[in-house]
């Protein structure tokens, strides 16, 4: 798709432009008609499309394509995931907790369908890592009749921060729980193999990879587990979701999947970033880079400056024509502290200055330059003296 070149965008965690073959792939879908269910040729051709994305998504994650759940987003997949009834062997499979990561989307941090009460949540050290030793020791703390559902995003969406999603995978099949992935942010960005991770389900989104908004997945994993439907109704997602699948959509999304996974496209972002955070450092020794010492996504910067509102910065960044976020923004459109952050024990008024800068597939040296250009004058005129 082309980027409009008179604005800088450098908010992919927050969604990422269409890509052009997406955009191909969603016309050629649109142009014709029928339902996925239906038994005649334009049914049985868009059958044809959403079984040919299972397996480019199931690519993209090392997953099983039979085990692809077609959602209306990571949200939803979420939803869906965090349930306390699961069927195992088509036996319900009764959970009694489930314990999340304070650093969460908000649709895993409000505990799915599980009451408010059966809710509990994982610290995190300095880094926004996990306390895997806090893990088991909650964990541990349960009864002997009671399983558990643990929730960790691979990747956070703010700092770009990645779990020890391996050894927390070991952990819960250990002590016999389950253990539901958050990918949104990692899927199409690092390596992702939901076999080497040990997750009884992932959710991952379209519009994170430059595929269409709209359309997700929730892949089940190991076992023959499975939470109860969120949608019910309907056969569609072989009776795991129902509703008409969105072909168009789930089209666009498949080809955003197979486009994602180039290893030269990660090297060049991650480069770019490199190159951005080393001139922040020199143009800003103030600046404050959340998660630097330990394993990051390869595009993602979150920094602040002590005595920076983010909330000006942000204004002062769009009518220079730089696209970038807070660490947080609820839907008021009002800047607020990261939960993010202070989970990590950031301070709150530096928690409140949080500027995240996210690059993507169409991102260039030049976005880059732009963006450091705006905020040497953003600095220069809001440093406090």
């Amino acid at each position: 798709m082309t980027i409009n070149r008179e604005l800088t965008y450098l908010d992919y965690n927050a969604s990422a432009p269409l890509r052009e073959e997406s955009l191909l792939a969603l016309q050629e879908a649109y142009k014709a008609a029928g339902n996925a269910s239906s038994i005649h040729s334009s049914g049985r051709r868009a059958r044809s499309i959403i079984e040919d994305a299972r397996h480019k998504i199931a690519d993209l994650v090392d997953g099983n394509p039979a085990n692809i759940i077609f959602t209306s987003g990571a949200s939803e997949a979420n939803v869906t995931a965090l349930s306390p009834t699961w069927l195992k062997n088509g036996e319900p499979y009764i959970l009694t907790q489930v314990f999340v990561s304070a650093i969460e989307h908000p649709s895993i941090i409000a505990g799915g369908r599980f009451a408010a009460q059966n809710v509990q949540s994982i610290p995190v050290d300095e880094d926004g890592r996990v306390v895997v030793s806090e893990l088991r020791r909650l964990l541990e703390k349960l009864g002997e009749d009671e399983t558990a559902l643990v929730s960790v995003m691979a990747a956070n969406s703010e700092t770009g921060v990645l779990q020890p999603l391996q050894e927390i995978g070991v952990l819960t099949e250990d002590l016999g729980h389950l253990y539901h992935v958050d990918a949104v942010q990692m899927a199409g960005k690092e390596p992702l193999s939901m076999a080497m991770i040990g997750c009884n389900s992932m959710s991952i989104s379209s519009h994170k990879i430059g595929g269409p908004q709209g359309v997700g997945a929730l892949i089940l994993g190991k076992g023959d587990f499975r939470p109860i439907p969120l949608l019910t109704g309907g056969g569609q997602e072989t009776w795991r979701r129902a509703g008409t699948e969105n072909t168009a959509g789930i089209a666009g999304f498949a080809v955003a999947a197979a486009q994602s996974t180039n290893p030269d496209e990660h090297a060049r972002i991650s480069r770019l970033r490199d190159h951005m955070e080393e001139r922040l450092n020199e143009l800003s020794s103030d600046a404050i880079i959340f998660g630097k010492d330990v394993a990051r996504l390869g595009n993602t910067t979150c920094f602040a400056v002590e005595g920076i509102s983010a909330e000006t910065a942000l204004i002062n960044f769009d009518l220079f024509g730089v696209a970038v976020s807070s660490g947080s923004a609820c839907s008021s459109g009002k800047v607020g502290a990261s939960h993010v952050l202070l989970a990590m024990g950031v301070s709150e008024s530096l928690a409140r200055g949080a500027i995240r800068v996210s690059l993507g597939w169409a991102t260039t040296h030049e976005d880059v330059e732009r963006f450091l250009g705006a905020w040497t004058k953003i600095y220069k005129r809001m440093k406090p003296t």
